[in-house]
């Protein structure tokens, strides 16, 4: 018989200011597909193009990259506590406005604003959640990408609902929520001390200087161009109402939160985090090809598929960035960030021009390309990456059970 380690905290036994923050962050999360069941409403609603109605998440994402930036600096200066109320209260107020908007540039800029706040929300929510949580950072990951995957998931339900009443009440919706959590974060999380250096304006860019650092992030913009290609772009084609796209996107993000929390731990540690990036991006080259190929029928399922590949890329590219890196995990949350953000940005304005110049399939194979391009990066700088193989050895002999006793 051998004897029992000690026993350590369960990653569901957590204080109630991690809970607090992982609610608001599930909210902030819902932000991202709460449009997508009503993108072609908004559309017909605003006399607009698919185009310019996909500016709605290119404005949203671009203004989340460039604040990325700032997050730290602003954070060590004010405390994660403030940074975050102030987070949300920049969501409440540009969700509520982008409800009250009369064209589609007014919703642009309204979601531009919404951006800015989640970007301060988001990169802090994250700092704090480690900080806060037992169980170590990988439990933290874990619950940061949980509130992602199940933010995700019902983002399109949420949206569904309410915009099959109204396309402005999903914005409605979003800000009465995020208000909940404001207040959930002002009476339950304690303020956050403040870090002993604090960051420069500059830190974020001068850590992409580090090889892993670099190559996760680049590698991540890649994917996030594929990514988003399918979140942004696939409502346009699947030529249902909102409840169908909801329900479409929810059995997307349920594979999404399910492989993110479960399957990417599991797999991280019998096979190692970057060959689970190699076989997640190879999946999703074959998912995005089967919607380009697909009829009606195929592309529900290869979209509803493709989450996951996306979920294990979610925990295992995050997970990277934070382990890779010799810079505080903010500052290299910070960098990273920014360019995965990028991918996010571009790909939905580009998709939707390359259906609108060519055809409704091109998207996809570029998509494709990308993550081909993406697994060029990995191979290519993999020596970049090697620090990461140690830590999941590490993981691997922390979770093995204590050898008998004579």
């Amino acid at each position: 018989m051998h004897e029992e380690p000690a026993d350590k905290p369960g990653i569901l036994r957590q204080p109630v200011s991690v809970w607090a923050t992982a609610f608001a962050a599930v909210v902030a999360f819902m932000g991202i597909g709460l449009v997508d069941p009503i993108l072609p409403a908004i559309a017909k609603g605003l006399d607009a193009t698919q185009s310019q109605v996909s500016l709605l998440f290119t404005s949203y994402f671009l203004i989340t990259a460039v604040a990325m930036l700032v997050t730290g600096w602003v954070s060590s200066r004010i405390g994660g506590k403030k940074t975050l109320l102030i987070g949300l209260t920049l969501v409440v107020v540009f969700a509520a406005l982008a409800g009250t908007s009369d064209s589609v540039g007014q919703l642009i800029g309204f979601r531009a604003g919404w951006g800015l706040g989640n970007a301060l929300f988001v990169a802090t929510a994250l700092a704090v959640i480690v900080g806060a949580a037992t169980g170590g950072a990988e439990s933290a990951i874990i619950l940061y990408e949980a509130a992602l995957g199940l933010g995700i998931s019902m983002g399109p339900l949420v949206g569904a609902v309410l915009g099959d009443m109204n396309w402005r009440y999903p914005f409605f919706g979003t800000a009465v929520l995020m208000a909940i959590g404001f207040l959930l974060i002002s009476t339950l999380l304690k303020p956050t001390p403040k870090p002993a250096t604090k960051t420069r304006l500059s830190d974020p860019i001068r850590a992409l200087g580090h090889g892993g650092l670099s190559t996760t992030a680049f590698t991540a913009l890649f994917y996030n161009y594929a990514f988003f290609t399918i979140l942004a772009f696939t409502p346009f084609i699947l030529g249902m109402d909102a409840y169908g796209i909801g329900f479409v996107f929810f059995g997307w993000g349920v594979m999404v939160a399910l492989c993110s929390v479960f399957a990417a731990p599991f797999f991280q540690r019998r096979f190692g985090t970057v060959r689970v990036m190699y076989t997640a991006l190879a999946l999703l080259v074959v998912f995005q090809l089967g919607i380009a190929f697909s009829g009606h029928a195929g592309i529900i399922i290869f979209t509803i598929l493709s989450g996951i590949p996306i979920g294990l890329n979610n925990t295992a590219f995050t997970e990277a960035a934070m382990e890779v890196s010799d810079a505080p995990r903010p500052v290299a949350s910070a960098g990273y960030n920014f360019v995965r953000w990028l991918g996010g940005a571009i790909a939905p304005f580009l998709a939707s021009k390359l259906a609108e110049h060519i055809n409704s399939d091109v998207p996809y194979y570029v998509g494709a390309a990308c993550c081909v391009v993406a697994i060029g990066i990995l191979v290519t700088r993999r020596r970049h990456l090697e620090s990461l193989s140690r830590v999941d050895i590490d993981h691997t002999f922390q979770d093995a059970p204590l050898p008998a006793k004579a």
